[in-house]
C-alpha cells in the first residue's frame, strides 16, 4: 500500500522574535516493509535546510532563520509505500530462551541494550510497579503471547483524552488519571516489558484512519470487530516495537489494540519521546508563542487532501529576553 502524508507545523509570535533554529524529525524512515519514495520538507521564511542522522539512523532536517519574523511554518510531505507483513502467530515466535539468545548475539539488527534500559519517560515508579503486579507483568507463557495480552490490557484500562496529559508528562499522570494519549501508553508498555529484558523501543508517526474503523473491524484480523481506531485523526501518534524472538522488531498499537502497522507510517525510532520529537528549537525575543499541528494521511490513489484546520493548538506564556527552549517545542503525538 502507497500513502501520502502532509505534516504542516506552524510557531506564531507576538511580538516578532529575533531569531529561530530548531530541529525536526519528520523523514519517514525507509527500512523493513517500508519505502520512503518521497519527501519534500518546506520552510517559511525561507531558509538553508541542511540533514544528518541522528544515532538510530532517523533522518533529522535543521534550520537557521535570521531576522525579525512573527510565523515559522514547516510543511512534510512525503509518499510511503508499506508492504503488509503476516500476522505474527504464537507458533512462529520462539520462547524466553530464544529471545535471551538472540539479545545476546544481536541477531536483528545489532545492539539491543539501549532498548532495555530505563529511559527519561519510561522508567519504574510505584504506581507503574502496582500495574505490572496487577497485570502479571512477568516471564510467563511467551513474549509474543505476554505481550499482546499487555497489547490489550493497556487498551482495555486506560481511556484515551485528547489533551489530558502534557508533552513533557511523566507516565504516572496517566497512570493515577487512568487515561492519557498515544504517547502516555507508549511509554507505559515500554516501562512495563523492558525489565523482563525485552527490547522495545518507542515509534513516532503517523496513522492512516480507515473509513471503516467504526466496528466493523480490518480483514487483515490485527483488530477486533467490536473496536474502532482510538487515535485522534488529524495529528501525529505513537506506538511501540518489541523484539520477539524469531520475528524480530514487531509493531504493537495498546493505543488501538493493535498488532503490526500496515497502517502506520514509522518517522523516527527511539529509546522514548526525548529522542524523537518532531520539533525541537530555540528562539531569540520575548514573545507569546502558539503552536498548531495539523497532519492528513490518505492512500495515494485518493483525492490530494484538503488542506484542514489544525488538530492541536498549544499556546505559551511569554519568554525572557534571552535564548530560551520553545515551550512548545515538542509537539504532542496524540
Amino acid at each position: 500500500m502507497i500513502y501520502t502524508s502532509r505534516h504542516i507545523t506552524t510557531f506564531t509570535y507576538h511580538p516578532a522574535v529575533r531569531e529561530s533554529v530548531m530541529e525536526v524529525r519528520m523523514q519517514p524512515r525507509s527500512d523493513g516493509q517500508q519505502q520512503c519514495l518521497t519527501f519534500q520538507l518546506d520552510v517559511a521564511p525561507a531558509a538553508n535546510i541542511f540533514q544528518y542522522r541522528d544515532f538510530l539512523g532517523n533522518t533529522v532536517h535543521h534550520f537557521d532563520i535570521a531576522g525579525n519574523h512573527n510565523q515559522v511554518k514547516v510543511t512534510a510531505e512525503s509518499t510511503v509505500e508499506i508492504e503488509p507483513a503476516p500476522i505474527p502467530l504464537p507458533a512462529d515466535s520462539g520462547d524466553w530462551a530464544t529471545l535471551d539468545r538472540e539479545v545476546e548475539t544481536g541477531v536483528h539488527d545489532g545492539d539491543h541494550w539501549e532498548m532495555l534500559l530505563p529511559s527519561h519517560f519510561a522508567k519504574p515508579s510505584s504506581r507503574l510497579e502496582a500495574l505490572a503486579l496487577r497485570l502479571r507483568c512477568e516471564r510467563r507463557d511467551t513474549p509474543l503471547q505476554l505481550l499482546t495480552e499487555l497489547n490489550a490490557a493497556i487498551y482495555d484500562s486506560f481511556h484515551y483524552v485528547k489533551n489530558s496529559t502534557k508533552v513533557d508528562s511523566p507516565i504516572d499522570d496517566a497512570l493515577e488519571t487512568q487515561q492519557g494519549v498515544c504517547q502516555d501508553f507508549a511509554h507505559i508498555m515500554i516501562a512495563l516489558v523492558r525489565p523482563l529484558r525485552v527490547p522495545c523501543r518507542y515509534v513516532s508517526g503517523y496513522m492512516f484512519h480507515r473509513a471503516d474503523a467504526d466496528g466493523t473491524g480490518d480483514e487483515t484480523g490485527t483488530r477486533p470487530a467490536t473496536r474502532k481506531d482510538r487515535s485522534f485523526e488529524g495529528a501525529s501518534h505513537a506506538w511501540v516495537e518489541a523484539l520477539m524472538p524469531n520475528l524480530g522488531w514487531i509493531a504493537f498499537d495498546p493505543t488501538n489494540n493493535l498488532i503490526g502497522a500496515d497502517r502506520h507510517i514509522r518517522v523516527a525510532v527511539g529509546r522514548d519521546y526525548a529522542d524523537v520529537p518532531p520539533t525541537r528549537g530555540v528562539h531569540k525575543g520575548g514573545a507569546h508563542s502558539e503552536l498548531s499541528v495539523a497532519v492528513t494521511v490518505s492512500p495515494s490513489d485518493a483525492p490530494p487532501p484538503e488542506q484542514i484546520s489544525p488538530a492541536v493548538v498549544i499556546q505559551s506564556r511569554p519568554t525572557l529576553q534571552r535564548p530560551t527552549r520553545f515551550d512548545q517545542e515538542q509537539q504532542q503525538q496524540q
